[in-house]
């Protein structure tokens, strides 16, 4: 026998995908995202305005924690997607976010693909709603 202990592969539950909060969960991580470039989009700012105003833009429907906030925009920055700045406020430092050029494409090209989905998504819902209503109709 092998003095190295066997891999045993750890299986993970299933999703459950009739779980509403799966999908909500799924859509705010990448909505998020997308938000950040936007309110970066608006003006420099930092982290923790980042993240009020991606809640108020979202109304609430996507908040940011700082522990997805912060990685993602030190993603952002060493992408060139934006730059930061230290800044003392209040006696505090803190960092100042600036969407780059490259920033202000990907903001671009993202609402765009957002937009798509959201088309998509909208001729979805009003085809599964018309089924419903000639299903609901036909009472055969």
């Amino acid at each position: 026998m092998s003095s190295k202990a066997a891999l045993t592969a750890v299986s993970r539950p299933s999703p459950d995908f009739t779980n509403r909060a799966y999908w909500a969960g799924t859509i705010k991580m990448a909505l998020s995202r997308f938000f950040v470039l936007q309110v970066l989009h608006d003006g420099p700012t930092h982290g923790y305005d980042i993240a009020r105003a991606v809640e108020r833009t979202t109304n609430g429907c996507c908040s940011p924690s700082e522990g997805a906030l912060y990685p993602t925009l030190r993603e952002f920055e060493q992408g060139g997607y934006v730059t930061s700045e230290a800044e003392v406020v209040s006696g505090r430092e803190r960092k100042v976010y600036t969407l780059t050029d490259k920033g202000r494409e990907a903001f671009k090209v993202g609402l765009g693909a957002w937009m798509d989905a959201t088309k998509a998504l909208t001729e979805t819902g009003l085809a599964a709603e018309a089924r419903r209503k000639s299903q609901d109709s036909c009472k055969c």
